[in-house]
């Protein structure tokens, strides 16, 4: 089936207090992450770049400052696929190498997915039997052809680390499960969390390689800690503190 092509890739939303959401919508739900873009006073916060397969940075130059500090908060192709676009690029020690290599493991060429694990994704709530994408961002583009590019990382992240903006500062939380280095920003002073995927008001992946149930577990456990006002996640809508309870609880009592 041939696909359209269509000029504008990235939809945005203003959040409000300097932060944007982007994010792909022609992308299947699966690999739609959500693009984060906070404005700060020295610098600029990019929290993951979506799937790299039309310019990020071109599409919203606009927004970006001139120093723009690219945070992967996992490796995974959908959330780092813009990270070369950009000169400084922050990831977790664990995840440093796959950001690096570049590569993946998912791909959008529907033939790349065998019958099982079709099903297994359709149960969980992930149906891709219509194909990963609804449109292309350009001519001549083949989606079985895309091959997540390496990016190799500036600054190497570990718990406790600070991102610093001048006006605004987030905490590194190493907040593995669905990946091994998988981490969350923290902003303590407004209970601001951008969550990435270790928890997201979505299906969650634990079966993935790399994941680890028990990580996601201890991740869960914390989560239900923290003084929350809000969950920027890296799929699906923000929610509040009543939210992060119900699905950390939801997500422990299935794995228990």
């Amino acid at each position: 089936m041939s696909l359209p092509v269509v000029g504008r890739w990235f939809e945005r939303q203003s959040v409000g207090a300097g932060l944007t959401l982007l994010w792909e919508p022609h992308v299947h739900p699966l690999l739609r992450c959500n693009i984060w873009h906070l404005r700060g006073r020295d610098a600029d916060l990019l929290v993951d770049s979506g799937m790299g397969l039309s310019s990020l940075k071109a599409a919203a130059q606009d927004l970006f400052g001139v120093h723009v500090l690219a945070v992967a908060t996992h490796a995974h192709i959908d959330h780092v696929g813009g990270h070369h676009e950009f000169e400084h690029r922050l990831v977790h020690a664990a995840e440093a190498e796959r950001l690096a290599k570049g590569r993946d493991a998912y791909s959008l060429d529907l033939e790349a997915y065998d019958p099982a694990t079709k099903d297994h994704l359709a149960a969980v709530g992930y149906d891709i039997s219509g194909g990963l994408l609804s449109a292309i961002p350009h001519a001549g583009f083949t989606p079985a052809d895309h091959v997540l590019r390496g990016a190799e990382p500036t600054r190497i992240l570990n718990e406790g680390d600070v991102v610093d903006l001048g006006d605004r500062a987030f905490e590194v939380l190493h907040l593995p499960g669905h990946s091994p280095g998988s981490i969350g920003l923290w902003e303590a002073a407004t209970g601001t969390l951008f969550s990435g995927d270790a928890i997201y008001d979505g299906p969650l992946l634990d079966d993935l390689p790399g994941s680890d149930i028990g990580h996601y577990r201890a991740t869960m456990e914390r989560l239900l800690t923290l003084p929350v006002t809000c969950v920027h996640a890296g799929h699906d809508p923000s929610f509040g503190a009543d939210r992060l309870k119900v699905l950390a609880r939801a997500y422990l009592d299935r794995t228990g």
